[in-house]
């Protein structure tokens, strides 16, 4: 997709998005209370994000130990639901339709009606909490290097000052996230699920910040019977950070680990030291009301995964989610070498499977992605224990698609909802 097409109405709708925008930058409007809880935390050296799009639940919580927000299809979902937006729908609909012309492209209209969703109810956020926002493109984007980019741009552009662009990890968003990394955009690449995940992520992609969905991993082991699930996230995740802080000390690689799809409040607790979690707010009341939480920082070493009997952790690939192979290290070496502007998405799958590690970076067929569609965000064994046992895909990759196609339903179910209010 040819970014170009995007940048004639970028303006106006950014105009459309920001209306009426009142920043207080530094000035703390949400954020005067202390919580002597979410300062040990901070003491830590763990920053406290929310992980919601409802700014009534924030408000209650916000302290000025507090610093960003994370929002993404699903949760921006529920808050269109409501009808809040609906007048801005009509807006930006007309808008787009006086720019392009009223038999505009429908996906097209979805989209530029999106952007101005994601962008208005990002800034509201940033105008009740001077919050850094991550702010999520549509799903759409999701296999498209220049489409994914030129969003990026635009985000960026309407609030440099608080705007992180949320881009998933796939082949094309990795490029795009390295594009957008060159030209000073600070990116949250999400929907990572392990540790070489994030070691490619930060070598390759250098985004601002790289996630592990930590509660997705414990519910796949325990919906799937193969034991209670305890810690299988957490590890990872403790995983993860080693080795992105590791990668810290390298020239040019900056990225900070996140702990994402958080459940509970002692998972905060667990990953104390971690430098972000993000919460829902049900898990962050959980947490302050733990009587004495234990917050000295821990290793991944330090986590024991408990199987059922019998239970081969290889036959599911659970490795996957916290070693960085050799051969990961040599592809990453090699992409190194190579000038990313002349890279593409089918070149990062093409070099990782050279050198051995084809199940990270997934060539998925369509009847994968329909069937993982059909199941949801958690992956069932009866339906991909081979492609794990037989090393076609990690762990890793396999919560990966699962966790984009969840996106992707979420989105379309916004769509849907615009599509409706359009018609009415």
């Amino acid at each position: 997709m040819d970014r170009t097409r995007f940048e004639p109405i970028a303006e106006p709708l950014a105009q459309l998005a920001a209306e009426e925008f009142t920043p207080r930058f530094g000035e703390a409007p949400g954020g005067t209370a202390d919580q002597p809880r979410w300062q040990r935390l901070r003491d830590a050296g763990t920053e406290v994000w929310f992980d919601t799009g409802d700014l009534d639940a924030i408000a209650r919580r916000w302290t000025r130990q507090c610093s960003a927000v994370t929002t993404n299809n699903t949760l921006l979902n529920k808050e269109v639901q409501k009808g809040q937006y609906d007048a801005l729908v009509r807006r930006a609909a007309e808008l787009v339709r006086r720019h392009l012309g009223d038999g505009v492209d429908e996906r097209r209209l979805l989209l530029e009606i999106a952007f101005v969703l994601n962008a208005r109810h990002a800034l509201r956020l940033v105008e009740a909490f001077d919050a850094h926002v991550s702010v999520e493109e549509h799903t759409d984007l999701a296999q498209d290097p220049e489409g994914a980019l030129a969003f990026a741009r635009r985000f960026y552009a309407i609030c440099p000052q608080r705007f992180y662009v949320k881009i998933p990890l796939t082949p094309a968003g990795l490029i795009a996230a390295r594009r957008a990394h060159d030209e000073g955009i600070p990116v949250n690449l999400t929907l990572g699920f392990s540790a070489r995940h994030n070691y490619l992520a930060a070598r390759f992609a250098r985004p601002a910040f790289v996630n592990v969905f930590l509660g997705r991993l414990n519910a796949f082991v325990a919906d799937n019977g193969l034991g209670d699930g305890d810690l299988v996230g957490e590890r990872a995740v403790l995983a993860s950070q080693e080795v992105v802080r590791a990668l810290r000390r390298r020239p040019g690689e900056g990225s900070r680990q996140i702990g994402a799809s958080i459940r509970n409040g002692r998972q905060v607790e667990t990953l104390a030291g971690l430098d972000v979690i993000t919460m829902p707010t049900g898990a962050a009341d959980e947490f302050l009301d733990l009587p004495a939480p234990d917050l000295r920082p821990r290793h991944a070493g330090d986590l024991t995964v408990k199987l059922n009997d019998g239970v081969d952790p290889r036959a599911v690939a659970l490795e996957t989610l916290w070693e960085v192979p050799e051969e990961l290290e040599r592809a990453c070496d090699e992409l190194d070498r190579r000038d990313p502007a002349e890279l593409g998405p089918g070149t990062l799958v093409e070099v990782l499977a050279r050198h051995g590690v084809s199940d990270l970076l997934v060539a998925w067929t369509q009847e994968d992605v329909r069937a993982s569609r059909e199941e949801g965000k958690i992956p069932g064994l009866e339906r991909w224990g081979r492609d794990l046992a037989g090393g076609r895909a990690g762990l890793d990759a396999l919560m990966n698609l699962a966790g984009l196609n969840s996106f992707v339903t979420d989105q379309q179910a916004m769509d849907e909802r615009v599509a409706r209010v359009l018609r009415s």
